[in-house]
């Protein structure tokens, strides 16, 4: 098992690992303590996400003023296609 982490450099949010169910709980808690003004996320070093990842990313790029969401791990495009989020991960309708 991969242990996913996710750090703040400037105004992005860089994970690493697999983003996926086991992982959540522990990455909401690492976010908390990560200060204001991020406008991107970077998965570059993801290696894979499934829907529980996913809703963690949603989430948040719904509650920041979160605007671009660098790099396509493994799962990403089949879920954001599967759930109809467009590439900021909001609601496309």
């Amino acid at each position: 098992m991969t242990t996913a982490t996710v750090r703040q450099d400037g105004d992005t949010l860089a994970f690493s690992g697999a983003l996926e169910r086991a992982a959540v709980a522990s990455l909401w808690a690492q976010l908390r303590t990560l200060g204001p003004g991020l406008r991107r996320i970077d998965l570059s070093a993801v290696s894979r996400v499934d829907s529980a990842g996913l809703a963690l990313l949603s989430e948040l790029c719904a509650r920041s003023s979160i605007a671009q969401v660098n790099g396509d791990p493994p799962g990403l495009a089949e879920l954001r296609a599967a759930y109809r989020l467009d590439e900021a991960l909001a609601f496309a309708g």
